[in-house]
Formats: structure tokens, C-alpha cells, sequence
């Protein structure tokens, strides 16, 4: 099969090859609605740019940066599926790099991306995003970047979260109003802010409801499936065992449903179990898990674009809008119930 061409893309769109060019390299001259149907066609042909001659002709290398933590694994894949689609769609490629967020660690990373891939944007996933370090070396080098949930330096830089507070709020608010009285939490990793947040949002709707958790109802996780496997081995081993977990994440309810199985424990029958995301594992088990979806392939999306768009394309951002707050779901599914009586 021969590879698609710009001509090709523009006989099927209706337009000259240079109005095709010009939607590739991103002119601001083009109208949106013929650069979304030109980029509609372009993925629909599997249009794949040859970015060694667009960086030969352009002071632009067309890579974007990606620096993250597998520690949640599920929830990185599906971010970087959304930054893969939108980066094919606005014709540059992601470099994706690992780190375990270490301030040195991550700073040598994001220096080579910077220096040696010059990439022209970075987004940085937590707990990179609030490394002091990488933060300051980033507006040094006036490189574009883009952080996700960040909590600190909220001014650095634009920034995609959710509601993080008001998720968990709703969520443990539904396990209330669904007549569970022994709700315990496994916080978060405590490397990020959204922990503490989804923390008092729990503990806030338990005040909201005048409900008091004895202080083994808390357990401190770090959003790896192991952690939830330790968190949950205490909390079900407990001489009055809660009737309701809220997990932070879908990675640690899934490994508190794994030790309830393993304990003879029906789900949701003696126990609901909720979590946090919606990532693929929360439907990939039995029972699936009621959890918060987070938009996360749109946050990635989003994030893409505000790097690669001419209208967010400027080299400090600073006159960009700098808090996108994204919507978010409350996804009832079978691993919890209402209680009867």
C-alpha cells in the first residue's frame, strides 16, 4: 500500500495542497472548520507526516515530551493513548520518558529532552509536575510545558485537573446516602496532591453526614496495586471490619476486591468497594468497580493541544488561561449496593 500524500488528503477535502500544507504546520491563517475537516480526513487516511523533512524546514523538531511514573500504570496508558491520538491528528509524535520522581533523576531527563531530543513542549504528569527543580529549569530554557494536577507553583505554568476534592466527596457521599456507616480510605500516594484532596473530600462528607471513622478506617497507600493488597489485608482483618472501602485509585480497590475474594468476603453483598479514575481495570474485573471517571484521554488531549495549536503556541504561555478544571463522572457499576434497612 502506498503511503498517503498531502495531495491525496486535499482531493478528498476539497482544498488546494497548500491550504493542506498550511493545516500540517499549523498556520493560524487556516479556519477552524476546514482544518478539522482536513485533519479528520488526514486520520481517517492514516496520514503519517514526515517529520525529519517538516524539522529540515522548520525550526520545530515536532516532538512533544511526555515524563511520567508507572507506579499507576493503568492510568499512564490511558493518558498516553489520548496524547497519541492527538498528537498523530496535529502532525507531531510523543517521546515518552520514566522516571521515579526523583528531583535528580527527573531533572537529567528533562535536560536531555530539552537539549538533546529538543522537543518543543513537555507535559509533566504528577509527581513530576511538582519537582521545584524541573519547574525552574523549564522557564530558564523557556520551554512550552503543561502539567497535570499539579499542587505547587500553580502560576508556572497551564495545568488539566478535576475536582479532585468534589469527586471523592460525591463518591464517599454515595456510599453514605447508599446506608453505609463504616466507610475507611486508602489515601493516595502521599507524593501527590491529589491525595490530600480526595482525603478531605472523604473525610468532609463524612462530617457533612456527622460520621466518625475510627482512625484504623485509614490506611496509607501509594496508588500501586500492592500497596492496596497491604491496606486491605489490615482493613479486612479488623475485629469490626468497615462495611465500604474508598479506595484513592482503581489500582487499590481492585486489590482490595482481590483480598475480600480471598477472605471469603462477597462483594458487594458484605462489603462495597469503590475507587478512583475509571481506567480499564475498573471493568475488567468481577465485580466491576464503582469509581469516579476522570476524563483522563481528554486531559491528555487537552494538554497536547494547548503545545501544539497556534493559538496556545507561544514560547512562555504566560497570556494563556493557566486552570483547565475538566468534568467528571460518577460511574455506579456492581461492586457496591445499597443496603437494605
Amino acid at each position: 500500500m502506498s503511503r498517503v500524500k498531502l495531495k491525496d488528503i486535499a482531493e478528498k477535502a476539497g482544498v488546494s495542497l497548500m491550504t493542506v500544507s498550511r493545516v500540517m504546520n499549523n498556520d493560524p491563517k487556516v479556519g477552524a472548520k476546514t482544518r478539522d475537516k482536513v485533519a479528520a480526513i488526514a486520520e481517517e487516511l492514516h496520514y503519517s507526516p514526515n517529520v525529519a523533512a517538516r524539522r529540515l524546514s522548520s525550526s520545530k523538531s515536532f516532538f512533544i515530551g511526555i515524563v511520567c511514573e508507572y507506579a499507576n500504570a493503568n492510568y499512564v496508558s490511558k493518558f498516553l493513548v489520548g496524547a497519541l491520538k492527538k498528537c498523530r491528528t496535529n502532525g507531531f509524535h510523543i517521546v515518552i520518558d520514566e522516571t521515579i520522581g526523583d528531583a535528580e533523576k527527573a531533572l537529567s531527563i528533562v535536560k536531555n529532552l530539552i537539549h538533546e531530543t529538543r522537543v518543543d513542549g513537555l507535559v509533566l504528569l504528577p509527581p513530576l509536575a511538582d519537582i521545584p527543580e524541573v519547574l525552574t529549569l523549564l522557564k530558564e530554557s523557556n520551554t512550552p510545558f503543561v502539567r497535570i494536577a499539579p499542587d505547587i507553583d500553580l502560576l508556572a505554568s497551564p495545568y488539566i485537573c478535576i475536582d479532585d476534592y468534589q469527586a471523592a466527596y460525591d463518591i464517599t457521599e454515595h456510599l453514605i446516602l447508599s446506608g453505609h456507616k463504616r466507610i475507611a480510605h486508602i489515601i493516595g500516594s502521599d507524593k501527590q496532591g491529589v491525595s490530600r484532596l480526595r482525603y478531605q473530600g472523604y473525610l468532609d462528607a463524612l462530617r457533612s453526614h456527622r460520621l466518625l471513622m475510627p482512625p484504623e478506617y485509614i490506611e496509607q497507600g501509594d496508588f500501586t496495586y500492592k500497596s492496596g493488597l497491604v491496606a486491605a489485608e489490615k482493613l479486612l482483618a479488623l475485629k469490626q471490619m468497615p462495611d465500604a472501602i474508598f479506595a484513592g485509585n482503581d489500582e487499590m480497590a481492585a486489590a482490595v476486591v482481590s483480598v475480600a475474594h480471598k477472605k471469603h468476603l462477597e462483594v458487594p453483598e458484605q462489603i462495597s468497594i469503590v475507587g478512583f479514575d475509571d481506567t480499564e481495570l475498573a471493568t475488567a474485573i468481577w465485580p466491576s468497580i464503582t469509581t469516579i471517571q476522570q476524563p483522563i484521554r481528554d486531559m491528555a488531549g487537552l494538554a497536547i493541544s494547548l503545545l501544539t495549536e497556534p493559538a496556545n503556541n507561544r514560547p512562555d504561555m504566560t497570556s494563556a488561561v493557566k486552570r483547565h478544571v475538566l468534568p467528571y463522572q460518577l460511574c455506579k457499576r456492581e461492586s457496591s449496593k445499597q443496603i437494605v434497612g
